[in-house]
């Protein structure tokens, strides 16, 4: 498994873990919009995730769609390994 295949698998585990819970992640197709690793719905809140290997960042087209995300009202995560500010986001989202 990639290094950034281990961090969606804990990513995923922690979003599976939350009852109130509606994500999906995309198959990457080459067509139609640019989106991020995993979209979803947490207790009316749209959010969305980019997971990166340790140290990783997101590419120039990465960040022009966090950007439009962000600007649309959707919480925007990037996660290469440090789950505290998603789970914290989990826990005092109502």
């Amino acid at each position: 498994m990639t290094p950034e295949g281990k961090i969606k698998r804990v990513v995923s585990q922690e979003l599976k873990s939350r009852s109130d819970m509606y994500y999906f992640m995309p198959v990457p197709g080459g067509y139609g919009e640019a989106t991020l690793d995993y979209v979803g719905c947490y207790r009316g809140q749209y959010f969305a995730i980019e997971t990166k290997k340790p140290g990783g960042i997101p590419t120039d087209r990465q960040k022009h769609t966090i950007r439009r995300m962000s600007a649309s009202g959707a919480k925007v995560f990037v996660i290469d390994g440090d789950l505290t500010e998603l789970k914290h986001w989990l826990d005092t989202t109502t």
